[in-house]
């Protein structure tokens, strides 16, 4: 393979302890670096994928282009994370156009599943009961996501959009140390035989720094390259998929309609306005437009830039996470499906809820607004449950098109189960598993064909009608303070984007105030505490990339608790 040379972030690798649930806890701590470049730049967790993604911009390519690139290099590279066997959401800036679109391929439920889908005996099933097995998969969208984009912006012929995914699974490439401790804590991965043979050779975890070939993910890009994604909805990979899910201990619903009736949807990004800019992101299914959406403009109500990144800066960020997740878990779902309030980012609707926050105390739990909507019905709310396995990358073409997309299997691993050389999601699991409460109806409860509730936030910003910022993360519920942080810190306080993305998180989902382990974490953890704030020190693993856009040129940034660089020139 010829590689263009790159300007690439470099990583020092560490491995500490702690986890929320595990994978992934963090296995990369390093030197955050900001990258500049001229024309066009990859933001990726991993530098095969960004070489790949540059290789393909070099060339020529789109934003759409080198999408299709760094996707199918990650679902080699970090398959514990995203893949073709998942889903995600990706924004879209046609610079030609001057268009920004939302792109929904999130995955499906089987359409003979039912409310009751992870009831036994009338009571919700365990956790990992549910992840692990062919019950948990939905139909993925990401192979048709990939197809949908390039027809719609892609420059270069889709064939020539695989050649480094394919030579990497023929050749093999080096597992890296974040792979590596990923499949040695992971539990169950010997379930099935193929993910067993994959991931644990000779009945032992593969190794950092082992040479690794997958000739069936090569044969399966092989085959995408020729056909497109028809395999994987009407041809051979669904069949594989639907025996592979009906065939197992704890089997699935799913059926060959089920993949043939599978659309990406196009939405309407969700945009709020924060201090001149415009920050959009996507809407239902996700929760993660809305709810960052949500956090800044009660944020808005407060003069954090002159306030700068102190302890008040600090207590105000996790009131505003509080009210906003307190709004999320009640209302939010695939809105194809349940009514959702129309006012959730009403400025006047966040003006007053701005209203309730005390600058000098906490105020526990937060109980839900009520926003201006038609349908009052009673609601009965979901807990959000964080998560590791997903994978965030930010793009910018030298035709000034940008891609913002977050792409997952849910948990890390996700199913377990494994076909044609790619895992299989577990994104059934981000419904509510009791489909109703005390007060009503879970709004996220499972229905035949419906879309779980996400937190995936892609989010572009807009500076005078024109992209100026892109930015994600992986992190399940964490997502959303983890982007809506960042946000802050590079809009309000102009921090240098390596510092922004590296900086100590902290957050609330309407509990427990969880500040990220570390150095200062104990001396942050009482100031808090001392403000009535209910304070956990956890692993707090995120994988932030950002990109600046600005008549200077442009600058990228990683987030230094996993792999990821930014490349470009």
């Amino acid at each position: 393979m010829i590689r263009a040379p790159l300007a690439l972030a470099a990583l020092v690798f560490a491995v500490p302890a702690g986890a929320e649930i595990p994978p992934e806890r963090t296995h990369a701590v390093g030197a955050a670096e900001t990258v500049t470049a001229g024309s066009h730049m990859v933001v990726a967790a991993h530098p095969l994928a960004a070489e790949a993604g540059e290789t393909v911009l070099a060339a020529g390519g789109s934003a759409a282009d080198a999408a299709v690139a760094v996707q199918l290099v990650l679902g080699l590279v970090e398959p514990q994370s995203s893949g073709l066997g998942g889903g995600g959401f990706l924004l879209y800036w046609d610079a030609a156009g001057q268009e920004l679109t939302a792109h929904d391929a999130r995955e499906t439920a089987p359409m003979a599943a039912a409310p009751d889908y992870w009831l036994e005996d009338g009571e919700p099933i365990g956790f990992w009961e549910a992840v692990i097995g062919g019950r948990s998969v939905g139909v993925p969208g990401t192979p048709k996501l990939l197809e949908d984009i390039h027809a719609r912006h892609g420059r270069l012929p889709w064939a020539e959009l695989f050649d480094d995914a394919i030579a990497l699974a023929e050749e093999g490439f080096e597992v890296s140390p974040r792979m590596a401790a990923s499949i040695a804590d992971a539990r169950a991965l010997d379930r099935q035989a193929a993910a067993r043979d994959y991931f644990l050779p000779e009945g032992a975890p593969l190794e950092e720094g082992a040479r690794r070939a997958n000739p069936a993910y090569a044969a399966t890009l092989r085959l995408m390259r020729e056909q497109g994604a028809a395999p994987f909805y009407t041809g051979a990979i669904a069949r594989d998929i639907v025996a592979a899910v009906r065939a197992d201990a704890r089997p699935s619903l799913l059926t060959m309609a089920d993949f043939a009736a599978y659309e990406v949807i196009e939405r309407a990004p969700v945009c709020v306005g924060y201090r001149g800019d415009e920050v959009c992101g996507m809407g239902p299914p996700s929760s993660g437009g809305l709810t960052v959406g949500q956090m800044l403009g009660i944020l808005e109500r407060f003069d954090l830039p002159a306030m700068g990144p102190g302890m008040l800066a600090e207590h105000l960020f996790l009131e505003a996470g509080a009210l906003a997740f307190a709004d999320r878990d009640l209302y939010m779902a695939d809105s194809d499906f349940v009514s959702m309030p129309e006012g959730l980012i009403d400025a006047d609707y966040l003006r007053a809820r701005a209203r309730l926050i005390d600058p000098e105390a906490a105020m526990g739990a937060a109980a839900p607004g009520t926003p201006p909507w038609r349908d009052a019905a009673a609601r009965h709310a979901d807990d959000p449950r964080p998560r590791g396995g997903t994978t965030h990358f930010v793009i910018r073409d030298g035709h000034g098109d940008v891609v913002s997309a977050t792409t997952t299997i849910e948990m890390g691993f996700g199913s377990r189960l494994m076909t044609n050389g790619f895992l299989l999601n577990n994104e059934l699991t981000d419904f509510a598993f009791a489909p109703a409460g005390a007060d009503g109806l879970v709004a996220n409860r499972v229905e035949p064909g419906k879309r779980p509730r996400s937190s995936m936030a892609p989010t572009i910003v807009l500076r005078a009608g024109a992209p100026h910022l892109a930015i994600g993360s992986p992190g399940g519920a964490n997502i959303i303070p983890y982007t809506a942080r960042a946000l802050i810190a590079i809009l309000d306080w102009d921090m240098p984007l390596d510092e922004a993305v590296a900086r100590p998180h902290l957050l609330n989902r309407n509990g427990p105030s969880f500040v990220e382990e570390g150095p200062g974490a104990a001396e942050m953890a009482a100031e808090l505490a001392a403000m009535g704030h209910e304070v956990e020190v956890r692993d707090l693993n995120s994988g932030l990339h950002v990109m600046r856009i600005s008549g200077d040129g442009l600058e990228g940034a990683a987030d230094p608790r996993r792999e990821g660089i930014a490349a470009g020139r």
